[in-house]
């Protein structure tokens, strides 16, 4: 394998790689770990790439990196929540940023808050924009399964994300 196709297949999905990552672990740390062992994996596996789906492999690649990070440990700890990384539109007032931020709080927070199974899906299809079929060959499971699973987690985060009360605001 020549170091450049390498480069030029695989590298340019290395930032969807380290957000899934982060989703994944919930901590940038760990998730540069991941991401990293990763492409050292898909490095040596490069030969095993059928097609041109890179992005899809590559994901494949860092969950199952992750699970067997995790399987080795005892027990899994809570990460560290995720730094704030997001970009609040700077053209709005100062009230409507805070809004947007705290919506994207919120948001965040439900995902966080999903199962894993619930969680890789939604970010995979929701964030990544994976189509079904590849989100199925990503975790390994049928298009159905992917389905049921997005419908389950949309509907976790409906409730996780029902309008605040006013007595619920500061």
């Amino acid at each position: 394998m020549a170091p450049r196709v390498f480069e030029e297949t695989v590298l340019p999905h290395l930032d969807a790689a380290f957000n899934y990552a982060r989703w994944l672990t919930r901590n940038d740390a760990e998730a540069e770990d991941v991401v990293q062992d990763a492409c050292m994996r898909a490095m040596r596996y490069f030969s095993s790439l059928r097609g041109d789906d890179a992005r899809a492999w590559l994901f494949a690649i860092v969950r199952n990196t992750w699970y067997s990070r995790v399987s080795r440990r005892a027990s899994v700890t809570e990460a560290a929540s995720l730094d704030s990384d997001e970009h609040p539109d700077e053209a709005l007032d100062p009230e409507a940023r805070l809004l947007q931020q705290r919506t994207v709080e919120r948001v965040r927070a439900a995902i966080e808050q999903l199962p894993v199974d619930f969680r890789e899906v939604i970010v995979l299809r929701e964030i990544e924009g994976l189509s079904y079929k590849e989100i199925a060959a990503v975790v390994r499971v049928p298009i159905g399964t992917v389905m049921s699973r997005l419908a389950r987690a949309r509907e976790r985060l409906l409730a996780g994300l029902k309008p605040e009360t006013m007595e619920t605001l500061p």
